[in-house]
């Protein structure tokens, strides 16, 4: 695999993703609150995959006196997604974890004992992708891949 890239990096700055979420919501018609703006600025600070709950538990707990409830939450990540500014992973039963959709690309390695996510690129990954996709006539447009499996802290020290 190539040199290890630093998804920590964001290839938006935070004034333009900013512009863009106030149209996105003028669009949708809907207002644009402080409460909506934490959600996003969390997501943009963030390095973790975040559930609905995460994300509401780390804004309450830095912003209490804005009372941003739950439903908020979910309504604005389901706002975000549908707008490809976030994404999603999903976790079946558990729900999805969302990440800010502002990062290069890059695939995920989900364990499926700790639920921990490894991110990852690699070039001869990605251009094999797309040989497949055109050897079957196949003009892709996007990709997600997710592998599952046990991470190295699990494998290496497996619950009794």
């Amino acid at each position: 695999m190539g040199q290890l890239t630093d998804f920590t990096e964001r290839t938006v700055e935070y004034n333009k993703l900013l512009a863009d979420f106030k149209l996105l919501l003028k669009a949708n018609g809907l207002k644009f609150t402080i409460q909506r703006e934490v959600i996003l600025e969390t997501l943009y600070n963030s390095d973790e995959h975040l559930t609905p709950e995460a994300l509401h538990h780390l804004i309450q707990n830095k912003h209490p006196e804005l009372n941003t409830g739950i439903a908020t939450v979910y309504r604005t990540l389901a706002l975000l997604e549908d707008s490809d500014m976030v994404t999603s992973l999903s976790f079946g039963a558990q729900g999805k974890k969302y990440e800010l959709g502002a990062k290069d690309h890059h695939d995920h390695l989900i364990c499926t004992q700790c639920g921990s996510i490894i991110e990852f690129a690699d070039e001869a990954i990605e251009m094999r992708q797309q040989e497949v996709a055109k050897e079957l006539g196949f003009k892709m447009e996007e990709h997600s891949m997710q592998i599952y499996g046990i991470c190295k802290n699990c494998h290496d020290n497996p619950k009794k």
